[in-house]
């Protein structure tokens, strides 16, 4: 059986919350924004939440 592996925290820098902040401004999807910074949509929802700021286009 093959042994599974941990995938390790990504931290958020600086630079990605600039960008999240900016993607926000401008009601980029969440699908949309995922992909682009290779992180999950609940990762990107959860910090967003934890800076105050609406992400996604329908809020």
């Amino acid at each position: 059986m093959a042994k599974k592996t941990r995938s390790k925290r990504k931290e958020y820098t600086k630079d990605d919350v600039k960008l999240l902040k900016a993607h926000s401004k401008a009601r980029t999807p969440v699908v949309k924004l995922s992909k682009l910074m290779k992180r999950s949509e609940g990762s990107l929802r959860q910090k967003a939440r934890t800076l105050g700021i609406g992400l996604g286009h329908q809020r």
